[in-house]
């Protein structure tokens, strides 16, 4: 058993004093607030729930600063693509491992306690599959048990290069199923899993899936996340429409139940009635602003979007910059450029900019992830302590410590996490960072040589 005590830890939907946690089998046993620390108490001063990362591409973060180069006159996220399956064609498991390895680890570091892996480099280099058809599934895995990171894997069926079943591109022969090799793969990755691991299924986007085979996978995997991207690009929405005569938010929406369990990644071309109905759905909305910013896909409409009561989670996607609070405080201010006013994803109710965000992403992103939200007991110890002795927080108070934290921390803000009751950061930095970054920096230097 291993006591925490906290000054201060946000329960609930708010701050407490004085907070107890015990910690048993890697799970919160009590919580106990207004209380005094006992003899062996870990003791520090504010304590956050960890945030789920609820969209990344592991392998992504080894080719981090590659494409930021002007290619050509309509440089795009449609070009990017391009580099980044020129990137992934010579990754080996033991390469997808190291690299994500070193993701998880910058993700511990900032504040996210799981990730969901949205993983789509099933085969060899050949296109092949693997004996073990699940060999890079297992690389994952080894990703999450070598930096303590909680895992939602999310196996991505690809078939197609474009809608109404359009042949794949060369680049794509690592990623493709049919739906016969994607159940044993899908069976395969569920024996990677350890501890409270957990599994869902990706169709990758309505570009890459028909509607016959979407139906199948929601047959194959009839409880757990569901993720699939939508709406990232206005060349999506268009060809979506060209083939359906609807755009593909609100396709989903009208033909396969989309509910609680769902996830959509980016959502970033809606409609006004798309907004209303997505929200009024119970899905979550998967935002990876930093991502989105990168790539140009454009800016979603968060102010309508929450004020309809829609959830929304964050994720780090393409892995180009790992950091929790870079990711919120990017949605807010995307807002305020769009919009040319300030303090926008607040309300009357919840004035403060960076408590309403970390709110509603602890809730959305346990949604999406398929676990339970926030410090209680019978959750898994997933924790994040704030270093009050950072000069952000110099005459810090309830009220706006997480917009300190969010908008004017910078590094150095984190100081330890645990996961699962162990502790994998201290004093800002994964326990075991210079292992993870001697293998990463061999892999990415032998890849780009």
């Amino acid at each position: 058993m291993v006591s925490l005590w906290f000054e201060r830890a946000w329960i609930g939907n708010g701050w407490e004093k004085d907070v107890r946690l015990r910690i048993a089998d890697g799970r919160i046993a009590s919580v106990e607030t207004g209380v005094a620390a006992q003899g062996a108490d870990d003791r520090h001063r504010a304590g956050l729930p960890g945030l789920c990362n609820v969209h990344s591409h592991g392998f992504q973060r080894g080719m981090a600063g590659l494409s930021e180069r002007r290619s050509r006159p309509d440089d795009n996220f449609w070009s990017w693509r391009e580099i980044m399956y020129r990137f992934l064609d010579r990754l080996t498991p033991e390469d997808v491992a190291a690299i994500t390895a070193q993701a998880y680890a910058e993700m511990l570091e900032t504040g996210f306690t799981r990730v969901g892996e949205f993983h789509y480099l099933h085969h060899d280099p050949a296109g092949a599959a693997y004996a073990d058809p699940a060999e890079m599934a297992g690389a994952i895995a080894q990703a999450s048990a070598a930096t303590g990171i909680g895992l939602t894997l999310l196996p991505v069926f690809y078939a197609h290069g474009n809608f109404d079943a359009a042949p794949p591109s060369p680049g794509q022969r690592r990623f493709l199923n049919d739906i016969d090799g994607f159940a044993a793969l899908l069976d395969a990755s569920r024996s990677k899993l350890a501890g409270d691991a957990n599994i869902g299924v990706a169709p990758h986007s309505l570009r890459a899936v028909t509607p016959e085979e979407l139906r199948a996978l929601l047959e194959m995997s009839p409880t757990g996340p569901v993720h699939i991207h939508a709406a990232e690009q206005l060349k999506e929405v268009a060809d979506c429409v060209a083939w359906s005569g609807a755009r593909p938010v609100e396709w989903l929406l009208d033909n396969v139940g989309v509910d609680e369990r769902w996830c959509l990644i980016h959502s970033t071309h809606l409609d006004e009635r798309e907004v209303r109905r997505l929200a009024a759905s119970g899905a979550v909305a998967g935002l990876c602003p930093v991502t989105e910013g990168n790539l140009g896909d454009g800016i979603f409409p968060a102010v309508d979007y929450l004020g309809a009561g829609g959830r929304f989670g964050v994720g780090t996607d393409s892995n180009i910059l790992v950091d929790a609070a870079q990711e919120l405080r990017a949605l807010e201010y995307s807002q305020r450029l769009a919009q040319r006013a300030r303090a926008l994803l607040a309300s009357e109710e919840a004035p403060f900019v960076g408590a309403n965000l970390f709110a509603s992403a602890i809730a959305g992103g346990a949604q999406a992830l398929g676990v339970p939200a926030g410090l209680a007991v019978g959750h898994a110890a997933d924790i994040v302590s704030l270093d009050l002795e950072h000069p952000s927080f110099a005459g810090n108070d309830d009220a706006t410590l997480l917009d300190r934290w969010i908008f004017a921390a910078r590094a150095g803000a984190i100081d330890s996490v645990w996961r699962a009751g162990v502790k994998r950061v201290e004093k800002g930095r994964h326990l075991d960072a210079d292992a993870i970054g001697t293998a990463y920096r061999g892999c990415v230097a032998r890849l780009l040589a």
